[in-house]
């Protein structure tokens, strides 16, 4: 049977089987429950995660105490805090997880090591990145245009498993809503 972090990288380049046992050294497994941080605002970040099973959410609570998810996660995804992973800074958010998860992790200079040694990884990282800054792009668009029935009804039609992983309250919080906002639209 294909290891899934095979399968997963296989839809943007090939390996070899040496090639992906090689790649597969520089990941670590780590098993975290519900409710198990993975990455807690203030720290820096050293490690990106790809999630074998499982749902994360990567979140900041503002000054008033209200939470705000800016991504989910779920199998197949990554997620770090990408911007104190690649810059070594702080984290500005926190990430935990929704269900008891089976994670892969690769440490920054594991990451850094792997993609100067085989620059077929660096090519695959490189198009991961564009597709999420694709997806940025469309949630910051569907914030700033859609209303949030229409910001509701996409995340319902792009990922419907979601809504039977994930607490109301925190599709509210992902969507930018209230509570009470998020049960007018889902009557």
């Amino acid at each position: 049977m294909t290891h899934p972090l095979r399968k997963h990288i296989e839809e943007v380049i090939s390996l070899t089987d040496e090639e992906f046992n090689f790649v597969l050294s520089h990941f670590k497994p780590v098993n975290k429950r519900k409710h198990q941080y993975i990455v807690q605002e203030g720290e820096i970040v050293d490690k990106e995660y790809w999630i074998l099973k499982g749902c994360l959410k990567s979140y900041f609570i503002d000054s008033t105490g209200k939470e705000h998810i800016l991504q989910f996660g779920m199998e197949n995804w990554w997620i770090t805090d990408y911007e104190s992973f690649v810059k070594q800074t702080k984290s500005k958010t926190s990430i935990d997880c929704i269900e008891d998860s089976e994670l892969l992790y690769i440490s920054f200079e594991d990451r850094d090591k792997l993609t100067s040694q085989m620059h077929k990884m660096e090519r695959f990282w490189a198009k991961k990145s564009k597709i999420g800054r694709i997806a940025l792009q469309n949630r910051i668009l569907s914030l700033l245009q859609n209303s949030a029935k229409e910001r509701y009804e996409l995340l319902l039609k792009q990922y419907p498993k979601l809504f039977q992983r994930v607490p109301k309250k925190m599709i509210a919080a992902y969507l930018g809503v209230s509570r009470e906002t998020l049960s007018r639209l889902n009557p």
